[in-house]
């Protein structure tokens, strides 16, 4: 018994030892921390702006695109009566002659305006009659090609014409950048009108004015319809034209390539402008306005659907110029 008790003493003995010289070895030892690697904050990317947007048009090898101050950011107030100094800088307040619109239009100077950051073309009733009165502004200078016009805009929810386009002062080459109607019911005509909801009109005409004449694409691609069905009414939207030649047209809506036009059989088939095609300088037009072709199938807007004027106000919120320019 003794020997065995001797054994387990030191056993005990020998493992308290151990254990004990252990931890004195942790609690001595000196914890060496790791100093954090600084981290580099990252570089703010600029601001994407109305200007800075890419252009999706390309402006060919060698050039770049250099926006021109003929662009509007309508970030300013225009009073419908009396548009002021930075208005009047760049925009007509009428059509760019003293016609006073198609059908049941008749334009009237008190209905643009620039507010909240938009230019504003509004719709009325003129009293005692059936007709409309409605917006339109013309560009003080002109474009030419080579050239890049985009806007961005909000289709009014009407039987209505929404426009943005180009004529020249001659009135016999246009160029219509938008053309929409965003209403999917006429209440008059008691008809449905999705199909033109659904769409934009991408075309332009050449015209002759005595005796008249009239030519324009008809193409089922001329009437732009996307994948989903969108209801161009309920939201903003990029569309822009490249007006690259007298016979090359690229249309662009929020930065995609839609539609394209070239050649001498679909821009002028006729020789209306004697081999020149779409060739002369051009006004930029923005206005809405009642359709004849329309207004004649009694699609146009009743006194009621006119009483909701956010449903009548075609809105645009810039528009912007480029022009392809050699690169330094």
């Amino acid at each position: 018994m003794k020997f065995n008790t001797a054994i387990v003493f030191l056993l005990f003995y020998v493992v308290s030892c151990s254990d004990s010289n252990s931890t004195d070895k942790v609690e001595d030892e000196e914890v060496i921390e790791t100093p954090e690697t600084p981290t580099e904050e990252p570089e703010e990317e600029p601001e994407v702006t109305w200007k800075t947007i890419p252009v999706p048009a390309e402006a060919g090898e060698g050039n770049v695109w250099e926006f021109q101050n003929m662009s509007d950011s309508f970030d300013y107030e225009a009073e419908a009566a009396n548009k002021g100094a930075e208005f009047d800088a760049k925009w007509t307040d009428f059509y760019h002659n003293q016609w006073s619109g198609p059908g049941l239009t008749e334009w009237k100077r008190d209905h643009s305006l620039v507010k909240d950051g938009y230019l504003q073309m509004v719709a009325s009733r003129v009293p005692n009659s059936n007709k409309i009165h409605l917006g339109c502004i013309t560009s003080k200078e002109q474009v030419i090609y080579p050239v890049y016009i985009e806007a961005y805009v909000k289709i009014a929810n009407t039987t209505l014409a929404s426009d943005v386009w180009l004529l020249s002062s001659d009135d016999t080459q246009e160029i219509d950048i938008v053309e929409a109607y965003g209403a999917s019911y006429s209440e008059l005509a008691q008809a449905d009108q999705t199909w033109y909801a659904e769409r934009i009109h991408l075309s332009h005409h050449m015209f002759i004015r005595e005796p008249f004449q009239d030519y324009q694409p008809t193409d089922a691609g001329s009437w732009y319809k996307d994948e989903v069905g969108t209801l161009w009414r309920e939201d903003f939207h990029r569309v822009g034209v490249y007006w690259r030649d007298p016979f090359h047209l690229e249309y662009y809506i929020n930065g995609e390539l839609v539609r394209t036009t070239s050649g001498a059989e679909m821009i002028d088939p006729n020789n209306y402008a004697d081999g020149e095609g779409l060739s002369k300088p051009m006004d930029i037009i923005i206005n809405a306005e009642d359709q004849t072709w329309r207004s004649d199938k009694n699609i146009t807007p009743s006194d009621a659907e006119l009483a909701n004027k956010e449903n009548n106000t075609f809105k645009v919120d810039w528009i912007r110029i480029f022009k392809p320019v050699k690169a330094d």
